[in-house]
């Protein structure tokens, strides 16, 4: 028997197993908490951390921006954040959820992931930011490395959107589309 094709249709497959996450449109996601460090909330003008679940996210239509603990990373998607920035779409009814996967750094720099997390906090105090230290949430949901997903969920926690890497400009209106219909 020729080898061969099977080889080739395995190699081509790779990627696509290689972009494979558990989360699927149309369902929720697999339930996940964040012990340590968690959610950055503000008391008094000063940064803390509180544990935090994915359960936490029902109740808003929202955007989960999962992303690894590297600038490029964070840069994959920032067209998407400025637009919903822009969008400004009402508090009550919307919110962003930034979870960081601090264990996705650059050997080293997992000080300046923390500082810089809680800096952007402190800028955008209206969004929900959790920092995963130990990567947890990206394990339980099956996230490509040093990479950007974006996940939308309806007011119930169903899923969606999913998508990991970089969105075209046609996804961040299709993005924004689902949010003004969802909310």
């Amino acid at each position: 028997m020729n080898l061969k094709p099977l080889l080739t249709l395995a190699m081509l497959c790779l990627p696509t197993i290689a972009m494979a996450t558990n989360l699927q449109v149309g369902s929720n996601a697999r339930s996940v908490s964040v012990k340590d460090h968690g959610e950055i909330v503000l008391k008094d003008g000063a940064v803390d951390y509180q544990a935090w679940t994915s359960q936490d996210m029902q109740g808003k239509v929202r955007v989960i921006q999962a992303i690894a603990g590297r600038s490029s990373a964070k840069e994959m998607n920032a067209p998407l954040m400025s637009a919903i920035t822009a969008a400004k779409f009402p508090e009550d009814q919307y919110q962003t959820t930034t979870i960081i996967n601090q264990d996705d750094a650059i050997w080293g720099t997992g000080s300046f992931v923390k500082s810089s997390a809680e800096d952007s906090k402190q800028e955008f105090p209206w969004s929900s930011m959790v920092l995963d230290k130990h990567g947890l949430v990206a394990s339980a949901w099956q996230l490509q490395e040093e990479s950007s997903a974006i996940i939308v969920q309806d007011k119930q926690g169903t899923i969606l959107y999913v998508k990991q890497g970089v969105l075209s400009d046609s996804e961040v209106e299709n993005v924004l589309a689902m949010i003004r219909d969802n909310l």
